[in-house]
């Protein structure tokens, strides 16, 4: 879901949310691109004029080949994505589709392993001085 954002109007929230949940719906069930693994769509960014749309995703797998692959199967599966989004957003301007790989959930797992690493090693202070 898009964040609330004071220089974002509510129509383009909205607009991007409803982008996020057809693109999910589109990719789920009628992509039959075999390269394009489990991803999930984090989050949809439309700019102010809604001609581009930066589209948020993550995966389970994400080692670097697979990674490029999925990307670049989804930059070359746009246009399709985008003429399905068309037959189910009724916008004046349906945005181009740029996708970008999220990567904030794969940092905060390395974030917890580093903080439960840190309290596994820390000596607790027994309050003797």
């Amino acid at each position: 879901m898009a964040r609330r954002n004071r220089s974002i109007p509510d129509r383009a929230l909205r607009v991007a949310d409803q982008i996020q949940r057809d693109l999910s719906d589109i990719i789920f069930s009628e992509l039959k691109d075999p390269d394009i693994g489990m991803i999930t769509i984090t989050e949809v960014k439309v700019t102010p004029d809604y001609a581009n749309a930066k589209v948020f995703y993550t995966m389970l797998d994400d080692d670097a080949e697979k990674l490029a692959l999925t990307q670049e199967r989804l930059r070359h599966a746009a246009g399709f994505l985008r003429n399905e989004l068309g037959k189910r957003l009724h916008i004046h301007t349906l945005p181009t589709l740029m996708f970008v790989y999220d990567k904030t959930i794969k940092d905060g797992i390395a974030l917890m392993k580093l903080i439960e690493e840190a309290n596994a090693t820390h000596v607790p202070d027994d309050g003797q001085a």
